[in-house]
Formats: structure tokens, C-alpha cells, sequence
């Protein structure tokens, strides 16, 4: 979550972005709407309901801009005001609620002064229109959205009623903004949507999300670097994998939406996997590619979740070899299946939740250090930081932007240390 500056008045909007991926990325087409409106003292918050905890720390957050930009118009969009907006339109703090539809379109940010609430029904969408955005605050590193919605039904997930029916963007409008990010300077771009495995299903000929990466690639070779954001293990097509294992620029790191491994809480999820699923996923992945690294979303207590059961996803994140984890407690979303379960108390959720992210520290470090004495290529994102093709934090030096190649040395505070050959050339020079 971004921070707000105090000041007496905002020359221009300030947007404040909550959750995902996807909504780091509409935060930028509003960005773009806003500042061709010519919209000032705005502060935009675009909201997440993944969780109880999201949504309270958007509601202190909204608290917070009003004291500290009293004169402001405060516009709440994103998923908590799509699902539940006369809510968030009785906070006295608030002067507009926009729902995920309108906070995209153009006009929604010229005529801010009409309705206060501008909520359409998001399960009548039926596209997704392609926007080009300028510029993104990271100018290295943009995601861009192929997907937007979701058909499934998740029994823990309130997202779909805030996000709509799946549906694809396409490939022509990815090509068209890749290449306009790359020609502005950026070198790894992401691929993200809320269900990005499904891409391609709405679209005529029905091309796969395998399918439409390697058309990317292919009519953006300027791109050096691409990623998925996060993606179903049992969905995931075999030209991924093949991808995977041929193309260089396709980085070798997946972030799957696991959210469990024991088989029954899955299916209480009404997840589209099992356990063994998962566990084929990253052999597959392993195969194509030995270096692959894995991430995964993981939910701690879901309602009925025994110790055994717990067990059972703990153990996965040794057995599969899981490197960045994700942990969630598991948060009642009014409105959902599983909030009608019997639940775990809280303070087990908890409770499991950091067993969880200690796992899943032990497991980073354990990658960390058997990168040591390794060479990455290192893209550098600010000063003296960046990221490696694993998406290890790595301290090296090199122009913010660019791709340089280190030998992994040592690790501090849980960042990689690289040293490029010149650095190297100079030490034995000096000695």
C-alpha cells in the first residue's frame, strides 16, 4: 500500500493502489484518465476485498487522507466498492464511489461532479478494452492485463462479484501495449488477470495463454524479459511449459494459486486441483526447466481445517520445493460458501499463518543461498536493487533499468549481494 503525503492541497490526483497485481496496473490507466482530465487535490484509492484486513486498512486509510487533504475530493473504486458501495458511500469521508467498469473509462474522471455513486452491474460484462498506458511510477518492471473476471466459483472467494465473468483481452491489444512499454524503457513486463490461465476461452479461435505468450514473444523480440503473475497448477497449457523450457526471456519463476495441499479442504474450496496436481505442475515445470523456482497463495484455516489437515499443506512446502510464499489467514467473506463452515478459531489461524511464513522463510533462504557463488543477470529496478531471472532480491550496481550480470557472493538481510566483473576487476587491481 502506498503512502500519502501530507500537504495543503495536490496539484494533481494522488492513487493509492490495495492488492493485486491487476489492480497496480488499473491504477495506472486511472492515472493516465486522471491526468487527462485535468484532475487536482483527488485522492483515488483503489480498493481490494480479497480479506477482512483489506478492506480495514482501506477504511483507515480513506480516515487518513481526509485529515491529512480536507479540501480534497476522495474517490473510492477497485473491488470493495464494486461489491459493497452504498458502504463505502456512507463514510462521511467519502465524495464518489466508481465501480471496476467505470473507474476505466475516460469519461468516468471528467464528469466526477455527477453521480456520486457510478456502480454498474459487473456480472453484464462482457469485454475487456484494451488501454495503453503511458508510464508506469516502476519504469523497468509494468504489468499488463490479458484477463479480466472469473467463471469459477471458489467457495472462500468474493472476487468474482467485484471482478465479473471471465473474458480476454486480445492478443493484437497485448502486442500493441508490450511494444509501447518496451519503446518507453520498460524490460520486464508481467502478464496478470484474475484468472489468467482461463485467457483465450472468449475469444474467437480460442487461443491458449501458452499460445498467446509465444505470439507475444514473437512480434515483441525487443522484450527482454516476461512474466505470469499468479496461475492455476491444473490449468497451466502445455505450451507454457514448452516455453518454459525454449525461450530465455520467459523467466523461469511461477507463482501458483495453490491455497492449499490437503485433498478435502480443496475440494471444500471447490478448488479445480488436488494435491497430486499441484505436485505434477512443478515436475512438469522442473522438467521443462530444472531451475525453475515456485511461489504459491496459501490460505491458513479455512473452515474445518483439523491439524492433520494443516499438516498436510506444511509438509507441501518442503516436498514440492516451494521458494516465496504468500500466507493468508483464512477471512469470512460475507456472501461466500465457506462463510456458512464451521470455522477455525481465529487465533489458529493465526497461529498456523506464521507457521506457515516461517516455512516459507526457511525456504527462502535455503534458495538464496544455494544461488552463492552463482551468476544472475540482474535487472536493476532502483538504486543498487533489483531483481534476478528467479526474482531473488539482489543488492548490485549497475544504471537503474538495465540488465547486468553478477556473481552471486554472499547474502545480507535476506537480498542476494552480486558483484559484476568490473567491480571484481577493480578489487583485484586495488589489492
Amino acid at each position: 500500500m502506498s503512502a500519502i503525503a501530507t500537504s495543503d492541497r495536490l496539484d494533481e490526483a494522488k492513487l493509492i493502489t490495495f492488492g493485486c497485481r491487476l489492480n497496480a496496473w488499473e491504477t495506472e490507466v486511472m492515472r493516465d484518465h486522471a491526468r487527462a482530465a485535468g484532475l487536482s487535490n483527488t485522492v483515488i484509492l483503489n480498493s481490494c476485498a480479497v480479506t477482512a484486513e483489506a478492506e480495514r486498512q482501506l477504511r483507515q486509510t480513506i480516515r487518513r487522507a481526509r485529515r491529512e487533504h480536507p479540501e480534497a475530493e476522495i474517490v473510492v473504486t477497485g473491488c470493495a466498492a464494486q461489491i459493497d458501495p452504498q458502504r463505502y458511500a456512507a463514510m462521511p469521508e467519502v465524495d464518489r464511489v466508481l465501480g471496476n467498469t467505470e473507474k476505466l473509462q475516460a469519461e468516468s474522471w471528467l464528469g466526477l461532479g455527477d453521480a456520486r455513486v457510478q456502480v454498474a452491474d459487473i456480472m453484464t460484462a462482457r469485454e475487456t478494452a484494451g488501454h495503453l498506458v503511458e508510464g508506469f511510477a516502476e519504469k523497468t518492471r509494468a504489468f499488463v492485463q490479458v484477463q479480466q473476471g472469473c467463471d469459477h466459483r471458489c467457495t472462500f472467494c468474493i472476487i468474482p462479484f467485484g471482478r465479473g465473468p471471465s473474458r480476454s483481452v486480445p492478443i493484437g491489444e497485448i502486442v500493441r501495449q508490450v511494444q509501447a512499454l518496451v519503446a518507453a524503457g520498460v524490460r520486464e513486463v508481467v502478464l496478470t488477470g484474475v484468472d489468467i490461465t482461463s485467457y483465450g476461452a472468449d475469444l474467437p479461435g480460442t487461443p491458449t495463454l501458452g499460445q498467446m505468450m509465444r505470439r507475444l514473444l514473437a512480434n515483441v523480440p525487443e522484450l527482454p524479459r516476461l512474466r505470469l503473475s499468479s496461475v492455476d497448477p491444473v490449468e497451466i497449457d502445455g505450451d507454457v511449459f514448452r516455453l518454459l523450457e525454449s525461450e530465455p526471456r520467459f523467466m523461469p519463476h511461477l507463482h501458483l494459486s495453490l491455497q492449499a495441499a490437503d485433498d478435502l479442504i480443496l475440494k471444500r474450496m471447490k478448488r479445480r486441483h488436488l494435491r497430486t496436481d499441484a505436485l505434477d505442475c512443478i515436475e512438469r515445470a522442473r522438467a521443462a526447466r530444472p531451475d525453475t523456482v515456485f511461489g504459491a497463495d496459501i490460505i491458513a484455516g479455512f473452515p474445518t481445517e483439523t491439524e492433520a489437515m494443516f499438516r498436510n499443506t506444511l509438509d507441501f512446502v518442503e516436498e514440492a520445493g516451494l521458494t516465496f510464499l504468500h500466507v493468508f489467514p483464512y477471512s469470512e467473506r460475507p456472501g461466500t460458501p465457506a462463510a456458512r463452515m464451521p470455522a477455525v478459531p481465529k487465533p489458529e489461524r493465526k497461529a498456523r499463518a506464521q507457521r506457515l511464513r516461517a516455512a516459507g522463510a526457511a525456504a527462502e533462504t535455503k534458495f538464496l543461498e544455494s544461488r552463492l557463488g552463482r551468476t544472475a543477470d540482474v535487472l536493476i529496478e532502483s538504486e543498487g536493487l533489483g531483481r534476478s531471472e528467479h526474482y531473488a532480491p539482489v543488492l548490485a550496481e549497475g544504471p537503474v533499468g538495465e540488465i547486468v550480470t553478477v556473481r552471486l557472493r554472499e547474502l545480507a538481510e535476506g537480498k542476494l549481494v552480486g558483484e559484476t566483473a568490473s567491480e571484481a576487476a577493480r578489487k583485484v587491481a586495488v589489492s
